[in-house]
């Protein structure tokens, strides 16, 4: 496939991040993306999530309460609930009001607590205390949307999903990989191109790059080892957005 660039302003701000993204054509060429995951799956080849997690229900609290919040800030946090609270009955017993002293440190902490809870009840009630390892019920947890459905099925290896936060939006723009302005659309792009050997770890190599190397401001495009292969790197560089 040939790869285009299309006639649009560069820059334009990124839909999730604010952060300055070029708009590429799109598709890219397959070449240069089965090239892009192979430098990344060798130097990364078991790439994992951040959060600490020691079963399928923390795991399920943990990505609920990271939304608009840091992995190191959930850790810190969940550190001290799950010795207390590590499973649904635990949980439901803890209570909103013991869980939200508990979580008050991470970003919307009030309403998470009360999804928290709310999908313990329904664990205990629905599916016999069991997380269920299938989109359709997880999505119907309270709190947990289709990004965090996609992160627990991904990282339990039960699905190739491609979660896209801010970090696989603006990776995935700046690498030519997609060009779409929802992370429904990106999800569905990315799932075009990206060669399926590559697909069960994809998700975790573009976070990992956006949160260690292109980073929304100041890229380290110069310690970056696909920068050769990156469309943008010339554009970031000529607007001093590049390290």
């Amino acid at each position: 496939m040939s790869e285009k660039r299309s006639r649009t302003t560069p820059g334009r701000p990124a839909v999730m991040t604010g952060a300055a993204i070029p708009v590429l054509g799109w598709p890219p060429d397959e070449d240069r993306v089965e090239a892009i995951f192979g430098r990344l799956s060798a130097v990364m080849p078991e790439p994992k999530t951040e959060l600490n997690f020691s079963s399928p229900f923390t795991l399920v609290v943990a990505v609920a309460l990271s939304a608009q919040a840091t992995d190191v800030s959930v850790n810190k946090a969940t550190e001290r609930l799950f010795r207390v609270a590590d499973t649904p009955a635990k949980m439901l017993a803890l209570g909103e009001a013991g869980l939200v002293p508990l979580i008050a440190s991470i970003g919307l902490y009030r309403g998470k607590a009360r999804n928290v809870i709310a999908l313990s009840r329904i664990l205990l009630e629905k599916h016999g205390g069991e997380v269920p390892l299938n989109r359709a019920d997880l999505q119907a947890l309270p709190g947990v949307g289709r990004k965090t459905a996609s992160v627990v099925l991904n990282e339990l290896g039960i699905e190739a999903a491609i979660a896209v936060d801010t970090h696989v939006f603006r990776v995935s723009h700046r690498l030519g990989l997609a060009n779409a302005a929802t992370p429904d659309k990106v999800e569905a792009q990315l799932f075009r191109v990206v060669p399926e050997q590559w697909l069960p770890r994809a998700h975790h190599w573009l976070i990992l790059h956006g949160r260690y190397t292109c980073t929304a401001r100041r890229p380290k495009c110069s310690a970056c080892l696909i920068s050769d292969l990156c469309p943008s790197r010339a554009g970031l560089a000529a607007m001093g957005e590049a390290a």
